[in-house]
């Protein structure tokens, strides 16, 4: 998979989703092919594959009802992603929600992404489904995400 250049190696470094673990040992795992044991751990290492530009993990983990035909994180200038910070994660059977605070900056500008991410099981492997954005109800709100990053907003 393509990957954004970041300063130190990746496996080297904290993980950018915000465990306390290595890169390799955290998210890392998922992006190699490990299955997410949880739906918070699919999101958190979404948001990693946020951070290291990684397209086809993202569409990979994205369900197949809801999953855009591609994704351009191409956006210039290049969000700084700033942190994570889960605040709630529910399961019920095969379903699962996840709400989360994800900070970044864009040509200077701070902005916050405030979601409550939708996830669904399927086979032993968790899915992101779609997801509600401050209040807006988004059937791709990873592909909203990209847009705000990119400036136009959903």
């Amino acid at each position: 998979m393509k990957r954004r250049a970041v300063k130190a190696s990746p496996v080297a470094q904290p993980c950018f989703c915000g465990r306390p673990l290595a890169y390799d040992a955290c998210c890392g795992a998922l992006h190699a092919g490990q299955p997410a044991a949880d739906a918070e751990s699919l999101m958190r290492s979404r948001y990693s594959a946020y951070v290291l530009g990684l397209n086809d993990y993202l569409l990979a983990t994205w369900h197949v009802d809801t999953r855009p035909a591609a994704l351009d994180l191409g956006a210039d200038p290049l969000p700084k992603w700033l942190g994570l910070e889960v605040k709630a994660h529910t399961q019920s059977g095969d379903s699962a929600t996840v709400e989360f605070v994800a900070r970044y900056r864009v040509g200077g500008r701070a902005q916050r992404l405030h979601e409550v991410s939708r996830f669904l099981r399927e086979d032993g492997r968790w899915y992101y489904l779609d997801g509600e954005i401050d209040g807006a109800a988004s059937q791709a709100s990873a592909a909203a995400t990209a847009t705000t990053i990119q400036g136009v907003g959903p």
